[in-house]
């Protein structure tokens, strides 16, 4: 957390020829302590009493210094005062109300910036049809059918793919690689040779490679289990809750559900594989939005670490895309799941929300974002065929390719999409208060909803807005009541 405004010298003297007014930041409370959010800075500052009455003041309307200091020179020490009307002039909570507005740096990152974490499709069939599936389904932006990529990723593909990866990873030590499908245990043999190859490389190198791997458990097998535990394997599990939830839309192609195939599947899994902590992944849909009831079957039912939850990526006329009031329902819920997180993190306990998890480690790096997420930049997928895209989500089109594993980066198309997609060219985010933590939103999302990969998701502005306070309260919390809890977000 940023510290309180530092004291300053008592000689310490504010201009008083300019009026002040309060400028961009963002109000929160937590345990009777206030804070402000800077925006775009993303520091966060806890006010003492004399900031906030200066504050209080001036939401009545711009004042100037000396006005400002003898309405509250009765209460306060004038010194005290000058003080802290500098320290919030300098984080710029206050100035000068003629200022510009201060606008979104479109400073773009180096050419060299590094490569962290490649996302190998390494095939692109499934063994399921999920109704809302966003490479299948009805949104589906690439032929996987009867496209001309190859069903699977070759084992040459691969190899090629990280000695892309170490190559473009430049000075990193460590580089990561996420298998992905299609449902990825379909081309399990390449995922076996893959790995051993990219340690073999990465030990030449001086590096190391990090490997998860995503899967809708339908597969897994002792004997796959077993190598997934002995090579310290992360695992996702692509799983939508009970029963009754999961058999509603990840069936087979026959309609027929998966639930009870991939359960028994999963509990050994976790029975077995202690290396690394084993996460689920749930897409929620309108026809099943009982949050609490999906995280707590499981995570106290079934016995995953942890669970991420995320709203289905399609079009509004979908009967299964989340209805306004869905929304609301769905954020009443993810709010009362994070306040169970505060509770434990104020115990030291694990609770496993790791969506209130991710966005307060956010907040408490103080991230200000320019791209939503890193993709196209820090992280890029790979297609079946070698293709480099933005994202897993993008394999495999044209549309969305900046290079192939065999040739490297076009600087030039990666150039054009940073500058298409940075903060600064989504006009519509400048005034909003939470842009350094969601910066747009999901560039799929985006495609998928606007046509525009580039466009800013408003349809989930308010959402992002109330999730981004809710956590900042949290924020807040903890650094009141047990801000050693937050160092383990500094490695």
């Amino acid at each position: 957390m940023s510290p309180p405004v530092a004291a300053l010298s008592p000689t310490r003297t504010v201009r008083n020829d300019r009026t002040l007014a309060l400028r961009e930041f963002h109000p929160f409370e937590a345990f009777g302590a206030r804070f402000l959010y800077m925006v775009p800075s993303a520091g966060i500052f806890r006010l003492d009493s004399t900031g906030a009455a200066i504050l209080d003041a001036l939401a009545a309307g711009p004042c100037e210094p000396d006005a400002l200091v003898e309405s509250l020179s009765g209460e306060y020490e004038i010194d005290r005062i000058l003080e802290t009307i500098h320290e919030l002039t300098e984080i710029r909570a206050i100035g000068d109300p003629s200022a510009p507005k201060e606008q979104v740096p479109n400073d773009l990152p180096p050419a060299d910036f590094p490569l962290n974490t490649m996302v190998l499709n390494v095939t692109n069939k499934c063994n399921l049809a999920c109704t809302y599936c966003y490479e299948y389904g009805e949104d589906k932006i690439v032929d996987t059918r009867y496209g001309k990529q190859p069903k699977f990723m070759s084992e040459e593909t691969a190899e090629e793919s990280v000695d892309f990866l170490l190559a473009e990873s430049k000075g990193q030590q460590v580089a990561r690689l996420t298998f992905f499908g299609g449902e990825t245990l379909l081309n399990f043999p390449v995922l076996q040779k893959t790995v051993a190859y990219a340690r073999r490389r990465a030990q030449e190198q001086g590096k190391r490679v990090e490997f998860s791997f995503t899967t809708n458990a339908t597969l897994l097998r002792p004997d796959i289990i077993q190598w997934l535990a002995d090579n310290q394997i992360g695992v996702t599990i692509s799983i939508d809750g009970p029963k009754a939830v999961q058999d509603g839309l990840r069936v087979f192609s026959n309609g027929r559900g998966s639930y009870d195939v991939v359960l028994p599947k999963i509990k050994e899994l976790l029975q077995v594989h202690r290396s690394r902590p084993i996460g689920a992944r749930v897409t929620l849909t309108q026809k099943h939005l009982n949050v609490l009831e999906i995280f707590r079957h499981l995570t106290q039912e079934v016995g995953f670490w942890e669970v991420g939850l995320a709203p289905v990526t399609t079009q509004d006329h979908r009967d299964y895309a989340i209805t306004p009031e869905g929304k609301d329902e769905m954020l009443r819920q993810f709010e009362q799941l994070a306040w169970e997180w505060l509770e434990c993190a104020l115990r030291d306990e694990h609770h496993g929300f790791s969506n209130a998890r991710d966005t307060i480690e956010e907040i408490h790096k103080g991230v200000s974002k320019a791209y939503g997420c890193g993709a196209g930049l820090g992280l890029m997928g790979v297609a079946t065929d070698g293709n480099v895209s933005l994202c897993h989500r993008f394999a495999g089109s044209p549309e969305h390719t900046l290079g192939h594993v065999s040739s490297g980066v076009d600087r030039v198309k990666q150039q054009s999409f940073l500058v298409d997609h940075h903060i600064a060219a989504k006009t519509d985010c400048h005034t909003c208060w939470a842009r350094p933590i969601c910066s747009g939103g999901c560039y799929h999302e985006a495609h998928v909803r606007y046509g525009d990969s580039s466009h800013a998701n408003l349809h989930y502005c308010t959402w992002v807005r109330s999730w981004t306070h809710t956590c900042l309260e949290i924020y807040g919390a903890l650094a009141e009541k047990n801000p050693k809890f937050l160092e383990r977000f500094d490695a």
